[in-house]
């Protein structure tokens, strides 16, 4: 090296030489494009994957028309066939029929989550199997004959679920179990001798049981108080599998022997087993695993006891698996958190693999996605806070970023390492977003899940702030312009930040959250039953002395104190944070005189399913972010002045 550079410095001398220079490659901000919200929302959520009887086809349901519709594609690829044109209510795909091609499938009333349960026949025309007026149906699945199907239902009893079967050959209907007790609803065996039963005491622990459908009997499976969940039964029918954290922090998978009553462990990760399952014919057990917030899956071999290769894809990860009816081909999404997941067919004897969507639009280039980063970071009293990271391709030490800290539902949901449309799409325009799994989030062990039990807005609400702190003290982060942003549970961690620390975060972004404790337990949808004193030993009992302490955590009874930007988003039609919930929000904070912007869908429920909805949602919330946080648009506005009235936002 010292020679070849003692050899250029002569030739300087001599004649001038010059090292040739080395073209510098561009970086990815130099190079990324922005994306508006209508490039970002075309991309394509697709859903199931249910075999045809011949595995030519597969039945799935796809958002591509602006809301969910059912479609068929061929196993080998090509385009996708619509099967239904809703226009209104979205659509979703059940199944195939066993031994012919009419389909299952489900529709609610535009998100008021009171689903039924449709036939398509081979002449295109529809049914409805379960047409009781203002009660739910969910499908259980086919019997092992595969001449009918279960199907839950409230329809006997608002309150609780009750299971049936109809035989597919009239459609015929048989009550199979009553449910009086205010039980959740496991599996039935293949027999049809056993159901598994599902008894809530709190939010995370349950007691299961085995009920016998001829004698009526009813054994508790569980010894002690824990988590748990019935899974599968095995496929000769002497076991049931199931889940449990008993005597530890995670659940691991467990088998019930039913003629002696033996309890034997079967699997243990360092992470919650979310659920496991037998393919139809008992070849394959299906395993799903949450670690650190994404979803490792394990297939096992049964005969050999030896888990299968599954296909590797780079930089992504396989979320979902099923199983043609021979066993021998899969179906399966991978995907991550900078790309929608794709849906591929896999040969399990061959090994061939054929990918049979392409989700991602392609006006947009993939390396401009960011991929999200786990962290962790301590609290305000030491406690580990594990969290998402989005960091924005253009965000540096000398391009400082605003950020946002988001919040998940809940409470007990996560942030996870999944495709975010909404996130991807602030992050591409220079927003950072912290994907805070506040203590009270599932996936960490059952003591950090417990942590929020009657203790929300406290110390929940601090472990956000806390990642505000930690934004703060990036090198690329603004710390003058964060806010915070969440839906559902995280829209009442909104308003409670704005409400009860005031000062912590520049601007808020409430996606139909809570802000009336009371009144949102005690119209807690009926067929919520069974869990409901579950979630009251949580959050508290509204009709108790609890309510003190409820009033004085809902964000609405004190919104003198919110003086920072907000804005608010809401459908119509959601059972579980009312309309109202975001109305008397708005009128409070307005009347308080600052500046709130309000959105609200007629035809959107929990959650905003239409496209249509969706862009118009998300782009109000980047306009708001402009104008408040980055404080590019900035624009005169009175105070309590509306920068969305209300005619103009309903669709």
């Amino acid at each position: 090296m010292k020679k070849r550079i003692v050899v250029c410095l002569l030739a300087v001398i001599v004649w001038g030489c010059k090292e040739k220079e080395t073209p510098v490659e561009p970086t990815v901000a130099e190079t990324m494009k922005t994306y508006t919200i209508e490039q970002m929302m075309d991309n394509e959520a697709i859903r199931g994957g249910s075999f045809s009887p011949d595995k030519s086809r597969l039945l799935v349901s796809s958002n591509r028309s602006g809301i969910y519709n059912m479609y068929t594609i061929s196993a080998q690829g090509g385009e996708m066939k619509p099967v239904t044109a809703s226009d209104s209510s979205s659509v979703f795909g059940i199944s195939y029929f066993p031994e012919d091609e009419r389909m299952l499938f489900r529709m609610d009333g535009n998100g008021d989550e009171i689903y039924h349960i449709y036939l398509r026949d081979l002449d295109g025309s529809h049914r409805d199997l379960t047409p009781y007026e203002g009660k739910r149906a969910n499908f259980y699945g086919w019997t092992k004959n595969k001449s009918s199907f279960l199907f839950s239902s409230n329809k006997r009893d608002d309150r609780y679920s009750d299971l049936y079967e109809i035989d597919i050959r009239d459609f015929s209907e048989k009550l199979v179990y009553t449910n009086e007790e205010g039980y959740f609803l496991g599996g039935l065996s293949n027999d049809k001798k056993y159901l598994t039963l599902i008894k809530p005491i709190n939010t995370n622990d349950s007691d299961l049981f085995l009920y016998g459908i001829e004698d009526k009997s009813l054994t508790k499976i569980n010894q002690n108080q824990s988590a748990n969940s019935p899974e599968d039964f095995s496929p000769d029918g002497k076991y049931v599998y199931f889940t449990t954290d008993e005597g530890g922090e995670f659940s691991r998978l467990m088998r019930y022997g039913i003629a002696d009553k033996t309890v034997e462990e079967v699997m243990q990760r360092d992470w919650d087993i979310l659920g496991s399952y037998f393919t139809e014919n008992g070849t394959y057990q299906v395993t799903y695993i949450n670690e650190d917030a994404k979803n490792v899956i394990e297939v096992m071999d049964v005969a050999n006891g030896k888990n299968i290769e599954l296909p590797a894809l780079d930089g992504m990860d396989i979320t979902n698996v099923g199983f043609s009816r021979d066993e021998k081909s899969m179906r399966f999404y991978a995907g991550g958190s900078h790309t929608p997941s794709n849906l591929y067919v896999y040969d399990l004897e061959t090994k061939e693999q054929t990918k049979l969507t392409e989700v991602l639009n392609n006006e947009i280039q993939g390396q401009d996605l960011v991929h999200a980063e786990v962290i962790r970071y301590k609290s305000f009293d030491g406690l580990e806070i594990p969290a998402i990271y989005y960091k924005p391709h253009q965000a540096t030490a000398d391009n400082k970023v605003p950020a946002l800290v988001w919040v998940h539902g809940g409470p007990g949901g996560q942030s996870r390492q999944n495709f975010n449309s909404l996130l991807q799409y602030v992050v591409n325009h220079g927003y950072a977003v912290l994907a805070v799994n506040n203590r009270g989030s599932s996936g960490y062990g059952k003591s950090f899940f417990k942590m929020d039990d009657l203790n929300h807005g406290d110390k929940d609400l601090k472990d956000c702030i806390e990642g505000k702190n930690w934004l703060a003290e990036q090198k690329e982060i603004n710390p003058d312009k964060i806010g915070i942003i969440g839906g559902s549970y995280g829209g009442y961690m909104t308003m409670a930040a704005l409400t009860y620390a005031p000062e912590e975060f520049d601007v808020g972004v409430n996606l139909f959250g809570v802000t009336n404790w009371i009144r949102t337990l005690r119209s807690i949808p009926p067929w919520w039953e069974a869990q409901k004193e579950a979630l009251y030993l949580e959050l508290g009992d509204p009709n108790s002395a609890d309510s003190v302490r409820l009033r004085a955590i809902s964000p609405l009874f004190h919104t003198d104190k919110v003086t920072k930007p907000l804005i608010v988003l809401q459908g119509a039609k959601d059972p579980r944070v009312l309309q109202v919930e975001s109305d008397e929000i708005v009128a409070g904070v307005k009347a308080n005189g600052v500046p709130v912007e309000y959105v609200l869908f007629e035809d959107e429920g929990h959650g905003f399913v239409k496209k249509e909805n969706q862009i118009k949602a998300n782009s109000k919330i980047l306009e708001f972010l402009d104008r408040y946080l980055k404080k590019e648009k900035e624009k005169p506005v009175q105070d309590g002045q509306s920068m969305t009235t209300d005619p103009e936002t309903k669709p």
